[in-house]
């Protein structure tokens, strides 16, 4: 079974639209928050620093997001965010949105990114260590 991340995260006044619902655009930081979230738990997160972890040097190729229900007003939600897929290069994350007490989506989708050369910015492999210690998240690899 895929192993997943999850945080909570707060929705506040500044993140509601004009009809009091989650902003479209609040969805992709509420990721991001949670992918950083993710890369700390793994001892990832901090300054980048190619000798102590070259895998940090990733661009974001492509985000998708399904909005299936609004979130209403000021309240906390969960984010939870997996390793959809695994290739030699990009990594695909999945992710959800859900309130603190339902397995219901607010919303889904996914995230694309690529490893790159620091200096190059071209497309390289990622590392054996990196695919190492993702492997529990792979839903590719643990259905």
């Amino acid at each position: 079974m895929t192993r997943f991340h999850e945080t909570l995260m707060g929705v506040y006044f500044d993140d509601l639209d004009a009809f009091q619902i989650l902003h479209n655009a609040r969805y992709l930081l509420l990721f991001e928050r949670t992918i950083g979230s993710f890369w700390k738990h793994l001892g990832w997160g901090g300054v980048l620093d190619a000798q102590k972890n070259p895998d940090q040097f990733h661009f974001v190729r492509a985000n998708n997001i399904e909005y299936l229900r609004p979130v209403v007003g000021v309240r906390d939600v969960r984010v939870r965010v997996w390793v959809e897929k695994l290739g030699r290069s990009s990594l695909a994350f999945g992710f959800r949105v859900l309130p603190t007490d339902q397995d219901e989506d607010f919303a889904r989708g996914t995230r694309t990114v690529v490893r790159v050369d620091p200096t190059t910015h071209r497309p390289v492999p990622w590392t054996d260590t990196f695919r190492a210690t993702l492997e529990p998240y792979r839903a590719d690899l643990n259905p």
